[in-house]
């Protein structure tokens, strides 16, 4: 295949040890041609003469770590995707007097966090409630789509003509097309940039529920365990942890035990 830049396997192997050193990401070895096209963006607007280039831009100039991690990273989601963990969080929430928080990890661009500020809401039948959402990602770009809560209309298909009309708002003129949600919900959640590899995680104390969806899918063995352990730590006796359809914890027994479809309390509950 002919490419505008020269790329070899020594070229993929340095991005994938770099990703791996600021994100604790572990990209598959078929991912070469994925990497090639993210970072060829980058190499085009810094005017860089290739990967090499880049590579050793991106050692000396702290800024481009941020870029360089946004363009690698996937960032998959929907609204009340994996539906069944929204009537868990009804549940748990049934069960609870006083405050919650909640904490939403690899938030994206904001349908997950936004579909459990709806859930939170639908329960407690208003916005204002006893409940504190964090939604978090290591991707700044998604960050910034996911605080401006403004989404095309094939986003929200999948959701009840009843959600729709309560929880969004239709734009017109040069919004048309759009739908934004609404400031009452928006309110109820607070977005930040947090990497689960830095040494202290801010915001995160005292947390009573933990979505993690499909996130630990990225990283190795040792990582999953490092992090795994620092976030169940997190959680009271009574807590309980979320995690995606294509994960599973029984490696991790010591740490956590299942309590219903991809759902666990903490070992000690």
């Amino acid at each position: 295949m002919d490419r505008e830049f020269s790329y070899t396997r020594k070229h993929f192997d340095a991005v994938r040890a770099k990703l791996y050193e600021l994100a604790g990401i572990t990209l598959a070895t078929s991912k070469d041609a994925l990497v090639y096209s993210r970072l060829v963006r980058r190499i085009r607007n810094l005017n860089l003469s290739g990967f090499p280039d880049y590579l050793s831009y991106l050692d000396t100039t702290p800024s481009e770590t941020q870029e360089f991690i946004n363009a690698l990273t996937t960032n998959l989601t929907s609204f009340f995707r994996e539906a069944h963990h929204f009537e868990i969080l009804k549940n748990f929430l049934q069960e609870r007097t006083g405050k919650v928080k909640i904490w939403c990890v690899a938030s994206s661009t904001g349908e997950e966090a936004y579909s459990i500020a709806i859930a939170v809401a639908e329960h407690y039948g208003r916005f204002n409630t006893p409940v504190e959402i964090i939604a978090s990602d290591i991707d700044s770009n998604v960050l910034a789509t996911a605080s401006a809560g403004i989404y095309t209309m094939d986003r929200i298909e999948s959701i009840n003509l009843h959600r729709r009309k309560q929880f969004f708002h239709r734009g017109k003129g040069n919004q048309a097309g759009n739908v934004r949600v609404v400031p009452e919900l928006k309110r109820m959640v607070k977005f930040s940039k947090i990497n689960l590899l830095d040494t202290k995680w801010p915001t995160t104390s005292g947390v009573d529920v933990i979505f993690c969806r499909n996130v630990m899918i990225y990283f190795d063995k040792p990582t999953q365990l490092a992090v795994l352990t620092r976030l169940v730590a997190l959680l009271p006796k009574d807590g309980i942890y979320i995690a995606g359809h294509s994960e599973n914890f029984s490696s991790f027994p010591q740490l956590v035990r299942l309590a219903g479809q991809t759902t666990y309390y903490p070992v000690g509950r």
